[in-house]
């Protein structure tokens, strides 16, 4: 019989494991954390929808689900009551995890600090029983469309990742990542497996009380996608103090040129590792990494594929092709889809890349992330990038159906004038068809990327 991950975690963490809650500081360990969930047995393996957040409580709950034999679709708690709806009306899950609604769906099974467990009495066709844990991609919120993925695709990941990641049990961890998204989910999984201290919360890296927290519980890792490290660039994170970092860690997306740069003199000036990584969570979370030393000798790298991984690179489109254990059953988007599990052994990733003379690889841009204006093919991901450093701000580009090219900031100095005359010396590209925002926020996904389809949708027309 294959192992479950529940069965990896628990044989693998530390006496010293401890999950601690952010405002009362109190801890628990392990066997405190896991609970009797009153689930039907192994057969027929049923679906178990949790919307979760980042506190003490939802992880418990995700780590109880975890030890019984059925399949879990780990969501956003924040999720529109509509978008929930909508998604359970789609797959039937059997359970579902939440706060309290006004309109129960279903039998109340349990109930802990605000969150409650339902029986739905819904009676829905099986499911494979290869399949575990179900992700939303990174770029969704409310879509029905969800990556499939099983214990054997999250047990290679997590082994590969504490290869080269410096995770110890003396750590303390915060979670400032969402759990319900693969990178969060991987940070919580790397820690448990080393049996470290995790803190709960869901305060953000932008509250001055997260960095209050993050030193009275004495957290030693940050880890973050771009936006994340912008962000606190921006608030003066060089000249925090009392910070004491072991490692910190990037993914989700391309830092631009500016903060990364930012970033390595800030951990070769501090002599802090800061791993840049690259994964989706089509294979489960991380697929390479850039050995910090090598940082400033390879700005921009993702370095090379993690152990058990591999690359190539498609002579035709430059698409970036990854294998490896980790790699999921691809998507479903109905029930129905749960009766399957093909594991796939080539993941096309969507983007483009490169390959130096010492096999190092270099993201060059997305497939889809062009626009056409004017016989001129513009990679929105170039442009975004550059415009940040030209105008030492964040900056969005996007692109609506091939009509007008769409740049947003939330900087009130910067002008749609300059940014209009410097895409047109760039690309000749008339005024009349850059559409320039100012928005007093950045709308962003879950994970903490941009949202561009909620822009798009928004403003694009």
């Amino acid at each position: 019989m294959k192992e479950s991950l529940f069965h990896y975690l628990e044989k693998s963490h530390q006496p010293s494991l401890r999950f601690t809650d952010a405002e009362s500081a109190s801890g628990k360990s392990w066997e405190e954390m896991i609970i009797p969930l009153p689930v039907a047995p192994e057969s027929p393996k049923n679906l178990i929808f949790l919307y979760l957040d980042n506190s003490r409580t939802s992880v418990q709950f995700f780590l109880s689900a975890l030890k019984t034999p059925h399949c879990l679709c780990l969501l956003n708690a924040g999720l529109a009551s509509t978008l929930k709806t909508n998604l359970e009306e789609i797959y039937k899950p059997e359970y579902i995890l939440d706060k309290a609604r006004e309109q129960e769906p279903g039998k109340m099974l349990l109930s802990e600090s605000g969150l409650s467990f339902w029986e739905t009495g819904n009676k829905s066709s099986p499911l494979h029983p290869s399949l575990k844990i179900l992700l939303t991609t990174s770029g969704t919120t409310g879509s029905q469309k969800l990556v499939k993925l099983s214990d054997a695709n999250f047990i290679a990941n997590t082994r590969s990742i504490l290869d080269f990641l410096p995770v110890a049990h003396t750590d303390s961890c915060i979670l400032n990542l969402p759990i319900h998204y693969s990178y969060g989910l991987s940070v919580l999984l790397t820690n448990i497996a080393k049996g470290g201290n995790i803190v709960c919360t869901n305060e953000t890296v932008l509250m001055r009380s997260f960095w209050d927290l993050f030193r009275a519980r004495a957290c030693n890792s940050l880890n973050g996608v771009p936006y994340t490290y912008e962000m606190i660039l921006r608030a003066g994170f060089e000249k925090m103090e009392g910070l004491n970092m072991k490692y910190l860690t990037q993914a989700g997306g391309k830092l631009g040129e500016k903060a990364l740069q930012a970033m390595t003199s800030w951990s070769l000036r501090n002599k802090t590792p800061f791993y840049v990584m690259y994964g989706q969570t089509e294979a489960t979370a991380r697929m390479s990494f850039l050995p910090p030393e090598l940082l400033a000798e390879k700005p921009g790298s993702i370095g090379k594929p993690i152990s058990g991984g591999a690359f190539e690179i498609e002579e035709d489109s430059r698409e970036l092709v990854y294998t490896g254990p980790n790699v999921g059953a691809g998507y479903s988007e109905s029930r129905e889809d749960l009766r399957e599990f093909l594991p796939q052994s080539r993941l096309h990733t969507g983007d483009q890349a490169r390959r130096d003379e010492e096999n190092y690889f270099y993201i060059t841009g997305r497939l889809k992330r062009f626009i056409k204006l004017f016989g001129n093919r513009i990679n929105l991901d170039d442009l975004e990038q550059e415009l940040r450093g030209k105008f030492e701000c964040m900056v969005g580009c996007s692109g609506y159906e091939d009509k007008h090219l769409l740049v947003f900031s939330d900087q009130s100095t910067l002008l749609g004038k300059e940014v209009q005359d410097y895409i047109f010396g760039k690309f000749q590209v008339h005024p009349s068809v850059v559409k320039y925002l100012h928005l007093d926020s950045i709308p962003l996904t879950a994970s903490h990327k941009i949202n561009y389809r909620l822009i798009n949708e928004t403003y694009g027309r």
